[in-house]
């Protein structure tokens, strides 16, 4: 993982003077002519988000995850600290390489303007044991903890990091790039688990329930006998995670789970929907959506037994750097 390392951007300092670099680094920005912040008030870190690539990361896929959390940052001003385990069997003993990153981005004026601060820390598998207390020391102590594991191999693997996952605030994955049964692997904090894939679902769970609202819960779950929900392959995570959605709330609104049969497909690749949802009823109520994800259009058609209604629709999935914040937050 040292190829991580190596590929995210910032300045390599000895892991002792990583506190004293950050307190220098808009300084060295000035000089080299970029941006810094004009007043201390600017550099106020709002929250703490520690991002941990797995072995499956790659250097451009970290790459990726790495600007999408600048832009969070951007938004919302955070300390970050990023942590590169090595591999086992890299021959490397306990060794802890740092690098520090700062970025500022100006608004509408030079009072409306937010800085963010990164460490990256490239470790050992037998440096480990020390990680913790270094990751305590990079962080704002009295700001909340966000924990981010992205594309690790074994839930296993994860759970050895017990001090991140019992001190942060949400831990957060994307099951779209996580192990089978992350989302029932039973970890610390359940309550504070969040899926990435479910929080880009959210302006697709507003439009279909902002649609489902006009009828009357009873209306939807009388006569229900089958909901099927598909998605293309390559939006399986969201699939699943809006089918959850989807089973969760008929059976809020009075659905018996036994009573109804749940079904998935998976979409063929390159038609024109992306995802679409169906209810049948034992009478002559029914429901369909279909999203279209190319054209970001989608449309309902329906009769839920107050008169038939074909309306069209936007679709979207949420931009990244938004859906960290939908899973951190909410």
């Amino acid at each position: 993982m040292s190829e991580i390392f190596n590929a995210l951007p910032g300045i390599e300092v000895p892991v002792g003077e990583i506190s004293a670099a950050l307190a220098g680094i808009w300084n060295d920005s000035v000089a080299s002519g970029g941006k810094a912040p004009v007043a201390d008030d600017m550099r106020a870190v709002q929250v703490n988000l520690v991002l941990h690539f797995g072995f499956d990361a790659t250097p451009d896929d970290a790459l990726t995850e790495f600007r999408t959390a600048v832009r969070f940052a951007s938004r919302y001003p955070s300390r970050v600290v990023v942590l590169c385990p090595m591999r086992e069997g890299s021959g490397a003993g306990a060794v802890i390489r740092a690098k520090i990153y700062g970025e500022c981005f100006l608004g509408k004026s030079r009072e409306d303007a937010r800085c963010c601060e990164f460490v990256i820390l490239n470790y050992s598998l037998a440096a480990r044991r020390f990680l913790e207390s270094q990751v305590s020391i990079c962080l704002s102590s009295e700001l909340p903890l966000y924990y981010w594991a992205h594309r690790f191999t074994a839930n296993h693997r994860l759970a050895d990091y017990n001090y991140l996952l019992t001190k942060a605030r949400r831990f957060i994955f994307d099951s779209a790039h996580a192990p089978a049964d992350a989302l029932q692997y039973p970890w610390p904090n359940p309550a504070g688990v969040r899926d990435l894939a479910y929080a880009r679902t959210l302006p697709i769970r507003q439009s279909i329930g902002q649609f489902l609202s006009r009828s009357a819960p009873e209306r939807l779950v009388a006569g229900l006998r089958r909901v099927t929900s598909s998605a293309e392959a390559v939006h399986h995570a969201e699939g699943k995670a809006l089918e959850s959605w989807v089973r969760g709330r008929l059976v809020d609104c009075g659905a018996q789970t036994e009573a109804v049969e749940w079904r998935s497909a998976e979409l063929p690749h390159g038609q024109d929907t992306c995802f679409d949802l169906a209810f049948e009823y034992s009478d002559a109520k029914r429901f369909y959506w279909r999203g279209n994800c190319h054209t970001g259009v989608s449309e309902f058609d329906a009769d839920l037994g107050t008169g038939e209604i074909k309306l069209p629709s936007h679709i979207s999935l949420l931009a990244p750097e938004h859906a960290l914040a939908e899973a951190m937050f909410f």
